[in-house]
């Protein structure tokens, strides 16, 4: 009696199972490729890699993820923008890049291109290398005031998330450093790690390791709140020693073109709603790695990211960095 009852519990679980399984309305029947416009090892990469093994467990489908660097993130984004709108070939990275790439002259594409699914808040830090004689944030801005384009600092390129935030400081504190860019913020940070570059401005997600090495010294973090970071402690705001510098919240995840099936995007909405929500994997990412946990998908997601999207465009525009007026493109000067 007991193993019938036993039986027929398992029976009753696996019918379950296959219902729950069963409610998203897209199933998909071969494996969904999600590009990541950077190299591995990054900020991008990392969480996207994360938030693969979530959509995999409940899709019951491979996610596999590809990396594809290149223009600051813009090569593998638009691969994936005039591809096939057949659901099975997502972007990646940062949402202010894809609000903002039209802006650089990259990549003509806005934020209303694509769904967004995101998981994470991202804040750059500002790190030198622990043999440098900067020991503040004072220190380098009087060191950049005194050699202009005379220190130089690894980041992933101008619209990355540290080319961003180089660009925001050296505006609000008057300075001009040599920016030295790589294919990805992994390898920004281990230039800046092995002396081969003085400072970063890349993700604390992508420095932390070197961080806790004490390869790197953190200076200052490019958000509205200080950072606990594991094994390192405090990091604090640049604008508590800037006040010029305003921080905004840089949100990383998926996105999904527009024009794909209704029934994928509802999909991982349900999935956002259910798993991506209540995941303990990306709150233990997020506590070792320096970032906020921040599931957000929809017209919830575009509010959420514009803040960002409207300084860094039009910081750049007021730098004449920028090849395209942030107006023109939909970007209201915030």
């Amino acid at each position: 009696m007991k193993r019938t009852l036993l039986a027929a519990a398992a029976a009753i679980l696996a019918v379950t199972g296959v219902a729950d399984a069963q409610t998203y309305p897209w199933k998909p029947t071969k494996p969904v490729t999600v590009v990541v416009p950077w190299g591995a090892g990054g900020s991008t990469d990392q969480v996207v890699r994360l938030l693969a093994k979530e959509i995999e467990g409940a899709l019951g489908q491979t996610v596999v993820i590809v990396n594809q660097p290149g223009a600051s993130g813009s090569i593998g984004t638009k691969s994936v923008l005039e591809g096939a709108k057949d659901g099975y070939t997502w972007a990646s990275g940062a949402a202010k890049d894809a609000g903002t790439y039209a802006v650089t002259g990259l990549l003509n594409t806005k934020l209303d291109d694509w769904h967004l699914f995101l998981g994470v808040i991202n804040a750059s830090v500002i790190s030198v290398n622990a043999a440098t004689p900067y020991k503040t944030l004072d220190d380098l801005v009087k060191a950049m005031k005194a050699k202009p384009n005379g220190v130089t600092v690894a980041t992933a390129g101008i619209n990355s998330s540290g080319g961003a935030a180089l660009g925001a400081f050296s505006q609000a504190a008057g300075v001009q450093a040599r920016q030295v860019t790589y294919d990805g913020g992994n390898p920004a940070v281990i230039a800046v790690a092995g002396g081969e570059t003085e400072a970063t401005t890349q993700l604390a997600v992508e420095q932390a390791e070197m961080l806790r090495a004490k390869r790197l010294r953190p200076l200052a973090v490019f958000s509205t709140k200080a950072l606990q970071l594991e094994g390192v402690g405090e990091i604090p705001t640049v604008s508590s020693q800037l006040p010029a510098f305003k921080a905004t919240d840089n949100y990383f995840g998926i996105f999904v073109p527009k024009g794909v099936p209704a029934e994928v995007v509802k999909t991982l909405e349900m999935i956002w709603a259910d798993k991506i929500a209540n995941s303990e994997a990306l709150k233990k990412y997020a506590t070792s790695r320096g970032a906020i946990v921040a599931p957000v998908f929809g017209d919830a997601a575009k509010a959420a990211v514009m803040p960002a999207v409207q300084e860094f465009a039009w910081g750049m525009w007021d730098r004449k960095e920028g090849k395209v007026n942030p107006e023109t493109v939909g970007i209201p000067r915030p």
